[in-house]
């Protein structure tokens, strides 16, 4: 069983940055792609980047291209997530995903608020 715990969340200005952080523990994090996802009230949970636990290759939501980045430390177990220019529209609860490179179980962390707003 795998347990995830975001932190980083926080309100913000328009074009400011914040970095997300998730922590992992009960599992080998090297065998997960690790992935970001958000939610605004009334949508479907969407996906924002995801990087692969081998390659380390990553995948970007075309909202966030060039001013999100996600990156990982595996001696760390630990996820991040780099946003810059940060837009009203990016205001959303952040979910941190662990997805298993072989069963494909997916595990989530509780989430953590992301306000961007003057």
């Amino acid at each position: 069983q795998v347990q995830l715990v975001e932190s980083g969340g926080d309100l913000v200005q328009p074009g400011g940055s914040l970095r997300l952080s998730c922590a992992a523990s009960g599992g080998i994090f090297s065998l997960y792609t690790m992935g970001w996802y958000r939610q605004t009230p009334g949508k479907e949970r969407e996906s924002v980047a995801s990087i692969n636990w081998s390659s380390g290759s990553t995948y970007y939501a075309d909202s966030v291209k060039g001013r999100f980045t996600i990156s990982r430390d595996n001696a760390k177990n630990t996820v991040y997530l780099q946003m810059n220019s940060l837009k009203p529209e990016d205001t959303a609860v952040y979910y941190c995903n662990a997805r298993h490179f072989l069963r494909q179980d997916d595990y989530w962390g509780q989430g953590t608020q992301v306000t961007v707003s003057s």
